[in-house]
């Protein structure tokens, strides 16, 4: 069992939420979900909690109400190997009432949000931090061949 498991505060919507993140993320599995009961704080049989696995890491949704809502204070970092990836899961994080932000941020229609950022992202912004940051401040999807040109610049 892994020692940290994130908990998603969700507000319904629960049993969507799991099919669409499954789908996007191929090494992904619902592992169990559990129900409310009779005189509990939401209906009797919808989920209460669900856990499920994305790329190795597992993740807990509480269905706990409207009382909490997610923020981008806390993100998911997507590390993609090319653009090609980028846009995947940008494309894919952003559909059905995602909605794009700045620097490669996203919020999707759950309103967790995302960073979508190539592997090489760190190495980039060593090579020349200046004009690959200015670069990022520019962009809302990362565009791998900018920030690589930007890298490069003198």
């Amino acid at each position: 069992m892994q020692k940290l498991t994130p908990c998603l505060w969700f507000n319904g919507r629960v049993e969507e939420a799991l099919d669409f993140y499954t789908s996007i993320f191929k090494n992904s599995k619902i592992k169990e979900v559990s129900h409310y009961g009779e005189n509990m704080p939401m209906p009797a049989g919808s989920v209460m909690t669900a856990t499920f696995d994305i790329e190795g890491q597992s993740f807990m949704i509480l269905n706990g109400g409207p009382h909490f809502t997610h923020s981008e204070a806390i993100s998911f970092v997507i590390n993609c190997k090319d653009q090609d990836e980028i846009d995947y899961y940008w494309n894919n994080l952003t559909s059905n009432g995602g909605r794009e932000s700045m620097c490669g941020w996203l919020a999707d229609p759950y309103g967790i949000s995302w960073q979508i950022v190539p592997e090489e992202i760190g190495d980039l912004i060593a090579a020349n931090t200046d004009k690959v940051m200015a670069a990022v401040m520019q962009m809302k999807k990362l565009d791998l061949t900018i920030l690589r040109d930007a890298a490069k610049s003198k």
